[in-house]
């Protein structure tokens, strides 16, 4: 009886230890997944930052009439190139 009990006891022994060491294989997987996370959520943050700032510089009109004047090759009006127009009869 106490040989059967002892079997019984190491079984359920065995089976503790290797559902322990099982749950600790699921956790340390799950913190590195949740590691590789974080650290894409903060490479998403940096990303949007980023962005952010490009479209506020993009937006400027500083850098607007840049992109006129050499990629448009326009210039500023100037009162020596203004064309007024008058309308008939008006008062």
């Amino acid at each position: 009886m106490s040989n059967k009990l002892n079997i019984v006891l190491a079984a359920g022994l065995i089976a503790c230890g290797l559902t322990l060491v099982n749950a600790r294989y699921q956790a340390r997987h799950l913190f590195i997944e949740l590691e590789r996370l974080q650290q894409t959520g903060r490479q998403l943050d940096i990303d949007w930052a980023q962005l952010q700032l490009d479209q506020s510089t993009l937006g400027k009109s500083e850098r607007i009439e840049q992109i006129a004047r050499t990629e448009l090759n326009m210039t500023p009006l100037t009162p020596a190139r203004t064309q007024y127009l008058t309308a008939e009869g008006a008062q």
